[in-house]
């Protein structure tokens, strides 16, 4: 018989306070930091990010409950995977003869037990000859590892963050509370983005101190403002949104509206949006 804890844990409110108050009372308190000067965003509660980014890197596990005496364990009799790693999904999903997994646009060619995992549907993964392999492609990233190997992600991941590799912290489509943008080209000083914004939907109405903006609708339609003009475009119609003007983008459709958006300047971070305005009751920040 093995006991194999599998993070699923039952507790009262007060006994784990107490708990986290035994055991890591610094962790106890960065958290009711984080929570007290939370902000309210559409249905979520947004902690603090500054006494969060403080907080010890450390689970559950190692700060609370192996260390307090006051746990039970139950039995479960039934198969388990938290399918914690690749080889896990590898093992999970439906094999051919050879031992090959594939999912999405991926052709195995004279592979043995190997899985490939492709998530764009406009770039193909091809494997030909592989063995014990794990090969992940997807928009921004491709991870290719020994099938015994893929618990040391999260040392790559590490390394990736030491070297300032976006892809370490963020994902290639950003979702907002009115739809979705993708970068799709970016250069020292340009940036081209698609965006999709959801019927009824809008941005704040905000401005940039470090870049100028030119959107053209390829597909809905988009209400716009520019400071104090307000205009309807369609699709193959665009408009120029200057440094420093006041804008919002809204669809006022019933159809999702689509736009290429063209950035130019010398800085093109998130964090670069002054809010006047938003239907969502965001704050200031990288939010969109």
């Amino acid at each position: 018989m093995h006991l194999w804890n599998a993070g699923i844990f039952l507790f009262s409110t007060s006994t784990i306070l107490q708990a986290f108050a035994e055991y890591a009372p610094e962790t106890l308190a960065g958290v009711r930091g984080a929570h007290s000067a939370a902000e309210t965003d559409l249905g979520f509660t947004r902690l603090a990010a500054e006494p969060w980014s403080k907080l010890e890197d450390i689970s559950i596990d190692y700060a609370v409950m192996e260390r307090a005496p006051n746990l039970s364990v139950m039995p479960y009799s039934g198969a388990w995977s938290d399918l914690g790693d690749w080889q896990a999904i590898w093992r999970e999903r439906e094999a051919n003869q050879h031992g090959v997994v594939t999912s999405g646009p991926s052709t195995a060619l004279d592979c043995k037990n190997t899985l490939l995992q492709a998530t764009n549907e406009d770039q193909q993964l091809v494997a030909i000859g592989l063995e014990d392999v794990i090969a992940v492609a997807m928009p921004d990233a491709v991870l290719v590892a020994h099938k015994d190997r893929t618990q040391d992600v999260k040392t790559a991941v590490a390394e990736l963050k030491l070297k300032g590799a976006a892809q370490a912290e963020t994902l290639p489509r950003d979702y907002r509370p009115w739809g979705w943008y993708e970068s799709i080209a970016l250069g020292p000083r340009f940036q081209v983005k698609r965006i999709v914004v959801n019927p009824g939907a809008a941005l704040s109405l905000q401005s940039h101190n470090h870049r100028s903006e030119h959107w053209v609708v390829v597909e809905g339609t988009a209400k716009v403002t520019i400071d104090d003009e307000v205009q309807t475009i369609t699709e193959n119609q665009s408009v120029y949104i200057p440094l420093g003007a006041v804008h919002r983008m809204e669809n006022p459709g019933k159809l999702t509206l689509t736009l290429i958006e063209v950035q130019t300047g010398s800085y093109f971070g998130e964090d670069d949006i002054i809010r006047y305005d938003d239907v969502y009751a965001r704050g200031q920040g990288a939010k969109g």
